[in-house]
């Protein structure tokens, strides 16, 4: 029996049957807009249809120049951007996949001034405010969504999704938050469905019957002025008689307080929103956001909440995921962590996505990991980020690695990010890279420091000994109340009632939210996190918000911050994730404070000066988490006996710890040794 029999059901549309459960959910990649980057997408979904998903669906392309996201077109509207989409399709169907197109439209969410809207009513995460389209401009509209739809059919592509959530232009007809329209556009809910309804007939008659139509349905919209549940279920019934053959589940608004895909949501934590459409149709439903294990899309459909499950980012962090989850091989799936550092992050800052834990995700054509052309005896010395990359990436090349490190475990600052609510899932990625390593070959020598004599009897040396944290000269920093960040996160320290914390960057926060939440299931129990961020399942509340908002903060500390700098607090934080900790640090009272000069510390708690005013915090514990200096203690050794060594991770740019970057250079030192 597999080790996922409902995961692993075909699942029969009529005319075309998918072999499995998985698919690929729609995630931009920032590779729409690139020169070459029809090219890479080719690339990169090939590997995802060649790693056994059943259906893919792109990115969001629009079918108009007002829907884009951004100033740059990534676009379906034209039979030049059909002919320039050819290679996509092209490169699934040879690697035994099938994919979809999205179709989305921007609406008052496009980056750029020409953004249009139902009403004239600016969002308030864009700076730019939209235009109302006019009644022919939404007929307009309506028709060019279909035209894409059968440009896309030309193209290639077994079919389409309609984008209808997330806060995107069919959502805004949707909901009063957006639409204040008095012709037969607005008003009533029977207006307001009218454009998502005509969007997906004039697909569906436009592309024929043989052609897959993915709805994504917005399906809890965690935002006020939103649609209820009644409202959704009736959308729901209405894309069902239009023609739709899938309908997947959309989570939340863009610009919804409520974190719906970062670390803070319980894997599978919306399940039961998809589940809840079943009253509705009886068209195959696909549950989305947080699925980012085989376990969890089968329990999910096993429980009859979904038909399918939506797997985005969880295909960017193993292209194979499908493929080794049908063999049983859970051990060699490589998790999803939820970070948003190197896909989400990246897009909103212009970048293209990639990911933390596999940082040749989208650079497909260009980060290869070929067979070495001689194999070498190569040292790596650390078992944080950095280290389990190259190491791991050298090995299956063909080389012959050692790795060092010193403590008794792999994972390096990996073992303390793990320790902070809702960033459990660092431990999936140890365990990963370790099981990895294992099957490559490596030799792993734990607890042992490594010297410079014995590395000299190697090839190549790398140096990924990581970082040691920082202790700021202030007076009295030796004061017994003083704990460093790694005592306090190893459970070493008894932290006392009042808390100041030195530092707010990334560490600082991050320690903020261990001490108030770490006795807390938000992060794992779908229903605490419900209660904790204000969800309501009453079919009467709009957006799916409760009333009575989130829970009441009960904190186990009095928290301040303090920082040198003028800058803002978290600003060094996630795009997509900073908003969370910034939210939850807030509810629970914790105190900020900038521009600090630390005078000293001592009995009564840290003297500073701020604002030229003299203060002192008073503080049980003084937690530091002041910043980090390159540990490279073995770098004189190697150099003085003639040898080269390569740098990577904290060892070679302390600064911010970026786990991101240390494994790309992990990765990339070790694909060109």
């Amino acid at each position: 029996m597999p080790a996922y029999p409902h995961l692993f059901q075909p699942l029969d549309l009529g005319f075309v049957k998918l072999p499995n459960r998985i698919m690929m959910g729609s995630m931009h990649t920032g590779l729409e807009e690139l020169p070459d980057g029809i090219e890479r997408l080719a690339a990169f979904y090939a590997e995802r249809a060649a790693g056994g998903a059943a259906l893919i669906v792109t990115g969001g392309f629009s079918p108009d120049d007002a829907g884009n996201l951004s100033g740059h077109a990534a676009e379906m509207a034209s039979t030049s951007d059909r002919d320039r989409h050819k290679p996509i399709p092209r490169a699934v169907h040879e690697a035994g996949g099938r994919v979809c197109l999205q179709i989305l439209h921007a609406g008052r969410y496009g980056k750029h001034p020409r953004i249009v809207a139902p009403s004239a009513i600016r969002s308030p995460i864009n700076p730019n405010s939209p235009r109302e389209l006019t009644a022919a401009e939404i007929e307009t509209t309506i028709d060019a969504f279909a035209r894409s739809a059968v440009l896309a059919r030309e193209a290639g592509y077994d079919g389409v999704e309609i984008m209808g959530s997330e806060g995107y232009l069919i959502t805004q007809f949707l909901a009063l938050r957006t639409n204040q329209r008095q012709d037969d556009w607005g008003g009533s809910f029977e207006n307001r469905m009218r454009f998502g309804i005509e969007v997906v007939r004039r697909t569906r008659a436009a592309s024929g019957k043989d052609f897959i139509l993915i709805y994504r349905l917005s399906a809890l919209e965690l935002v006020e002025g939103g649609q209820t549940t009644e409202e959704i279920l009736t959308m729901a019934r209405a894309i069902e008689a239009a023609g739709a053959d899938i309908m997947n589940t959309g989570i939340g608004w863009h610009e919804a307080r409520i974190p719906t895909i970062a670390q803070a949501v319980p894997r599978g934590g919306f399940a039961w929103v998809t589940r809840r459409l079943r009253e509705a149709v009886k068209l195959p439903l696909v549950a989305s956001n947080r699925i980012n294990a085989p376990e969890i899309g089968e329990e999910i459909i096993a429980r009859g909440d979904a038909d399918m499950v939506s797997l985005a980012r969880s295909m960017l962090a193993d292209a194979e995921f499908a493929n080794k989850a049908k063999a049983g091989d859970r051990a060699g799936i490589n998790i999803c962590i939820a970070c948003n550092q190197a896909c989400l992050d990246h897009i909103f800052s212009g970048q293209f996505a990639s990911c933390l834990v596999n940082p040749r995700a989208g650079r497909e054509t260009q980060l290869a990991y070929l067979p070495a052309a001689r194999k070498k005896k190569v040292a790596v010395v650390g078992g944080g980020p950095a280290g389990l990359s190259c190491a791991a990436i050298a090995a299956e090349r063909g080389h012959a690695v050692t790795l060092f490190e010193q403590a008794g475990e792999l994972g390096g600052q990996f073992n303390l990010a793990k320790r902070i609510p809702g960033k459990q899932e660092f431990a999936e990625s140890v365990a990963y890279y370790a099981e990895r390593m294992k099957r490559a070959g490596v030799t792993v020598s734990l607890g042992v420091k490594a010297s410079d004599a014995e590395l000299a009897a190697f090839d190549e040396i790398i140096l990924a000994t990581g970082i040691d944290p920082r202790r700021p000269d202030i007076p009295g920093i030796d004061h017994p109340k003083v704990a460093g960040y790694v005592d306090v996160l190893r459970g070493k320290i008894t932290v006392g009632q009042n808390v100041v914390i030195i530092g707010a960057g990334g560490i600082g926060f991050d320690l903020a939210l261990y001490l108030l939440e770490k006795e807390g299931h938000s992060q794992t129990d779908p229903q605490a996190f419900a209660t904790h961020w204000g969800i309501t399942k009453d079919p009467a509340a709009s957006g799916g918000l409760d009333a009575k908002g989130p829970a009441a903060a009960r904190p186990p500390h009095r928290i301040t911050m303090l920082k040198r700098s003028a800058t803002p607090f978290g600003k060094t934080l996630g795009l997509s994730t900073g908003w969370v900790h910034r939210i939850e640090l807030a509810r629970n009272g914790v105190a900020m404070i900038k521009g600090v000069e630390y005078r000293r510390i001592d009995d009564a708690g840290v003297h500073i000066t701020a604002d030229g005013k003299e203060a002192c915090i008073a503080a049980d514990t003084v937690i530091l988490c002041a910043g980090q200096d390159a540990k490279r203690d073995l770098l004189a050794g190697v150099e003085g006996r003639g040898r080269k060594a390569h740098l990577i991770g904290g060892a070679r740019e302390a600064g911010e710890l970026d786990a991101k970057r240390a494994m790309l250079e992990g990765a990339q030192l070790a694909a060109s040794l």
